[in-house]
């Protein structure tokens, strides 16, 4: 039961994240200065283009896709294999993310006076975070 429980909160934060890139992609700018690493807010932010976004989108969909399957309400006939490395692959991803590369990203991140880190501080770094840990209880349970 709680598998199917986190399963689902993380489906449902996966499909929004998606859909958000989406608009992004479609040229929505609402939360994208916040969402871009700069070095200081003066700046431009070099937006990436519809391609790289649209990757992002499909990749986030699709790790929503899996925690739909994990929550066994939608059943694929898919190598068992394919479900584990992605069971593993999912929270590692989000939970390096979260630690970040020590310049602009995560919770060692040197700049930490900009608009998106600011954001990552309080919002995208421990959204990360939580992914991993729960992803990483879906897994072992």
């Amino acid at each position: 039961m709680i598998t199917t429980v986190l399963s689902i909160c993380l489906f449902i934060i996966f499909a929004l994240l998606s859909l958000l890139h989406v608009y992004w992609m479609f040229g929505g700018n609402w939360a994208l200065k916040p969402a871009m690493p700069t070095k200081n807010d003066v700046d431009k932010v070099t937006i990436p283009g519809i391609i790289p976004t649209l990757i992002v989108s499909i990749g986030l969909a699709l790790f929503g896709l899996h925690y739909l399957l994990k929550s066994d309400l939608v059943h694929l006939d898919l190598p068992n294999w394919i479900i584990s490395f992605a069971g593993w692959m999912i929270p590692s991803l989000f939970t390096l993310r979260a630690i970040g590369e020590f310049n602009y990203v995560g919770f060692f991140k040197k700049i930490k006076h900009t608009t998106f880190a600011k954001a990552d501080t309080k919002i995208f770094s421990p959204l990360c975070l939580g992914i991993g840990i729960v992803g990483l209880i879906i897994q072992l349970l």
